[in-house]
């Protein structure tokens, strides 16, 4: 692959993502949409600072900008470690079966595999705290911003949790189990928490 998934335009990159080639697919489109809930996150923040209803945030909305802008970035660059983890498992599956080598090859190439999503959810569970705060401290007019990052949270983190376990099924417990443990306590905390975000925000537009 010549150019960099991360440097491709929205529609060259979903073209791709709509093709037969295995990248970008999952992985891709779940650092994706990590991406855009932390860059929302850090809009609406740059949005909120100056504005004089959130004076008293206007420190804590600047250091949540700062650290969305990093995990915007973080979750891009996992764009391209997917997809170049994926080859060597596509590799592996090549093998015939009778291979002597093929057992501990197709261990390696599932253990690369699993370490970009793997990454994709823990930056994904670091978004969701910056979300909270962004809930009592955004301006009302971001609230909407702030319930769309929240949502696209949420569509990360399941879509990084499958793309891992679609990788660690097929690995030996001693292998996969704690990064399975990882996922399951990513999970059982982030999830909850997201889901209450955008229920609170829907809550607040709805017309009463």
């Amino acid at each position: 692959m010549n150019e960099k998934l991360v440097c491709q335009s929205c529609e060259s990159f979903t073209e791709q993502l709509a093709s037969p080639a295995p990248t970008p697919g999952g992985g891709g489109a779940a650092a994706l949409m990590g991406s855009l809930s932390a860059a929302l996150c850090a809009m609406a923040a740059n949005l909120s600072r100056d504005k004089k209803a959130c004076a008293a945030w206007a420190e804590s909305l600047t250091e949540i900008a700062e650290l969305s802008q990093s995990l915007r970035r973080a979750q891009l660059e996992q764009i391209d470690a997917d997809a170049e983890a994926f080859a060597p498992l596509a590799l592996a599956y090549r093998l015939p079966k009778d291979d002597a080598a093929r057992a501990d090859v197709m261990k390696a190439a599932l253990l690369g595999a699993s370490a970009p999503p793997l990454a994709m959810l823990r930056l994904s569970a670091q978004t969701v705290p910056l979300l909270e705060r962004l809930l009592e401290q955004a301006s009302p007019l971001m609230l909407s911003d702030v319930g769309c990052a929240a949502a696209a949270c949420r569509a990360a983190l399941e879509c990084a949790a499958m793309n891992l376990l679609v990788n660690t099924c097929s690995l030996p417990e001693e292998l996969a189990g704690a990064m399975e443990r990882e996922c399951a306590e990513i999970r059982e905390d982030a999830l909850p928490r997201v889901e209450a975000l955008v229920n609170a925000v829907t809550e607040k537009l709805v017309r009463r």
